[in-house]
C-alpha cells in the first residue's frame, strides 16, 4: 500500500478555533479523519504528522523519507514564508510534495505571497479550503 505522508506545521493544530472566517470551523482531527477515510478509497495509507517547531517538522521528514516514503503533502503555515531550513529539508529529503495552503495566500498580506518552499514542491495549492488537501490526496495517489 502507498502511503502519503501529511505535514502540517504551525498554528495548524489551532484550526476551528484560529481565525475561522478565513480557515473554517473544521479541527485538524476532523480533517485529517476525511482524508484518511478518502485515502482508503485510493489504496493509500495516510501518515499525518503536526508540529508548531521547525525543527520537528524537519526532523519528521527525514525520519519519513529514511522509512522509504516517497510523498507527500505539505501546509507548512507561516514556515512557508519564513524556513530556508525547511526549504532546504524538503529539497534534499527526495520525497516529492506538494505544498497546500487552506486560505489563499495571494489575497493575504504581502508578506504570505512569498514561498521559500513552493519551488522545491512539484505543485501547490492554495486557497481551495480543507479540499485543497483531497485535491493533493488524488493527485499523489495516481503518482
Amino acid at each position: 500500500m502507498k502511503k502519503i505522508a501529511v505535514i502540517n506545521g504551525v498554528n495548524l493544530d489551532r484550526l476551528g478555533v484560529r481565525e475561522p472566517e478565513i480557515y473554517g470551523a473544521n479541527t485538524l482531527k476532523t480533517l485529517m479523519e476525511s482524508l484518511k477515510k478518502e485515502a482508503a478509497g485510493l489504496d493509500v495509507e495516510i501518515v499525518d504528522f503536526q508540529s508548531n517547531f521547525e525543527g520537528e517538522i524537519i526532523e519528521k521528514i527525514a525520519e519519513l523519507a529514511d522509512a522509504g516514503v516517497e510523498l507527500g503533502i505539505i501546509n507548512p503555515g507561516a514556515f512557508t514564508h519564513t524556513s530556508v531550513a525547511l526549504r532546504d529539508c524538503i529539497a534534499g529529503s527526495g520525497m516529492k510534495f506538494v505544498e497546500v495552503h487552506i486560505s489563499n495566500i495571494y489575497r493575504r498580506e504581502e508578506f504570505r505571497h512569498h514561498s521559500f518552499t513552493a519551488p522545491v514542491c512539484i505543485g501547490t495549492i492554495t486557497g481551495l479550503g480543507m479540499d485543497g488537501y483531497s485535491a493533493a490526496l488524488r493527485f499523489l495517489s495516481k503518482m
